[in-house]
């Protein structure tokens, strides 16, 4: 592959960034600076790791920031369980979860098959 938006698993981390931006919209302005932009920031780290580590010199390097994605995921997933406990959350978020699961699979794959 010659570019990073060839990649799944990036064109699916930059979905979920975008309606995790769409979704965040609505959150108390209170929040702008707290949770509203905690998960924002987390959620873009995943595509922007992916992005990074792709454009590195080395496997390990690609292994390391995939790494860092799916901590930055596992973070996403928290908040957005953390914002729907708070009720910032009111519509059905079932395909943003699933996403996040699918999402996940995938970076656990490709990291794997990147240290083979």
């Amino acid at each position: 592959m010659s570019n990073y938006k060839e990649l799944i698993c990036w064109q699916k981390a930059n979905n979920l960034a975008h309606l995790i931006y769409k979704l965040t919209g609505s959150f108390p302005k209170h929040e702008l600076f707290g949770i509203t932009s905690q998960i924002r920031r987390a959620c873009v780290s995943v595509p922007v790791n992916i992005v990074e580590g792709y454009n590195r010199n080395s496997k390990k390097e690609l292994a390391h920031f995939i790494s860092i994605s799916l901590g930055s995921l596992a973070e996403t997933e928290y908040l957005l369980e953390f914002s729907k406990e708070l009720g910032y959350i009111c519509d059905n978020i079932s395909k943003i979860e699933e996403l996040i699961d699918e999402l996940g699979r995938l970076l656990w794959s490709f990291r794997k098959s990147v240290l083979k």
